[in-house]
């Protein structure tokens, strides 16, 4: 097979992917084998592709497909282009031309209904991306690409793997002189539960309170809830306007469950990330003066009891502050590696830091 046109320095070269299907078709394998890990950038780019490539298309695609695609690429796909909406960049490195080129990073660009999200970050070399003589000159390349595809203002924060997230603020800031936020957006596991590690419970519902999809009559409890999570981030407040548009988006689509209270909607479970065999919960939240009487835990055992064994997805997955009190209602429900509790591989530390002077946007 030809090697990659490799001409910056450590062997290493960024790819741009203008659209979801050339991103996948590049990097399909990779994702597949990682799907848990590579959640947040893999079913970003599953929503923006027909059901078809989706199905087939990111199923079926193999490495030889992708390293085909890597060998006849042409050098448009390695050129910086300024970009307003969203795209994808990947970071290659090849050890020698007769050897295979091997995946090192992904970065998301990418927008929602409700504005742009963070700059995301993956790897599936978790391993390597703990060494900074492994890490430097790929993060090096991967920021002076981006630097020239949008302004430094569309970099709000980063979110991904801690050592990612670091190495990648050290060198945007050297960049473009957009200092670090004081204090970290957010710092927290990544975690799954799987059908072998999912507790059942006895406790039974309360009579008349029930676990269900939110329905259209529910986007005023719904969208008042999805602001008071928003609010209590501090960092990503919403108007109830702006709530209300993002309620009625996940009702419409099936993507968020009710605690309902013989008519008081308690809580909120949303599932905004979903790949074939893994679906993420997005968000969890009880209303203050629901909170302590068990609302949360019901709620997320049954939606992620509905994902595992009637859905059939291999795992569901979330992130939970590293102080958030929530991490004892996912510990009980099944979630690995919380409450300090030891740390199986898939248990990943995650981080976003935020940058000073940009346009904020939401998530």
């Amino acid at each position: 097979m030809p090697g990659l046109n490799l001409s910056s320095s450590h062997n290493v070269i960024v790819m741009q992917h203008d659209t979801a299907n050339c991103f996948l078709s590049f990097t399909a394998p990779f994702l597949r084998r990682h799907e848990a890990s590579s959640n947040i950038v893999l079913a970003h780019a599953l929503k923006r592709v027909d059901a078809q490539t989706a199905l087939s298309g990111f199923e079926f695609t193999s490495e030889s497909d992708v390293y085909a695609r890597l060998s006849s690429a042409d050098l448009d796909s390695y050129t910086p282009r300024p970009s307003d909406s969203a795209f994808w960049l990947t970071v290659w490195s090849q050890s020698s031309p007769s050897s295979p080129p091997t995946l090192d990073l992904v970065l998301a660009c990418v927008d929602w209904t409700l504005g742009d999200y963070p700059i995301f970050l993956w790897t599936p070399n978790r391993v390597s991306a703990t060494s900074s003589a492994w890490l430097a000159p790929r993060i090096a390349e991967l920021t002076a690409h981006l630097n020239r595809c949008v302004p430094p203002e569309r970099v709000f924060s980063v979110f991904g793997l801690t050592s990612l997230v670091k190495a990648f603020a050290r060198a945007w800031t050297n960049l473009t002189g957009f200092p670090v936020e004081p204090e970290p957006f957010y710092a927290a596991l990544f975690s799954q539960c799987t059908a072998d590690s999912f507790r059942e419970s006895d406790a039974a519902l309360p009579e008349g309170h029930a676990l269900r999809k939110a329905t259209p009559a529910d986007v005023e409890p719904v969208a008042q809830l999805c602001k008071e999570f928003a609010d209590d981030s501090i960092f990503f407040p919403l108007s109830i306007e702006r709530a209300r548009v993002e309620a009625r988006e996940l009702i419409s689509k099936g993507l968020v469950w009710v605690y309902d209270a013989s008519g008081d909607i308690t809580t909120i479970c949303a599932v905004t990330r979903n790949s074939h065999r893994v679906s993420a919960i997005t968000k969890v939240y009880t209303t203050p003066r629901w909170r302590r009487r068990g609302c949360a835990e019901y709620l997320v055992r049954e939606v992620t009891a509905q994902l595992l064994f009637n859905v059939g997805k291999d795992s569901v997955v979330l992130y939970v502050g590293h102080e958030n009190s929530a991490q004892r209602v996912y510990d009980r429900v099944g979630f690995a590696g919380l409450c300090g509790k030891d740390k199986p591989d898939v248990v990943e530390d995650s981080l976003e830091l935020g940058f000073v002077g940009a346009d904020r946007g939401h998530w």
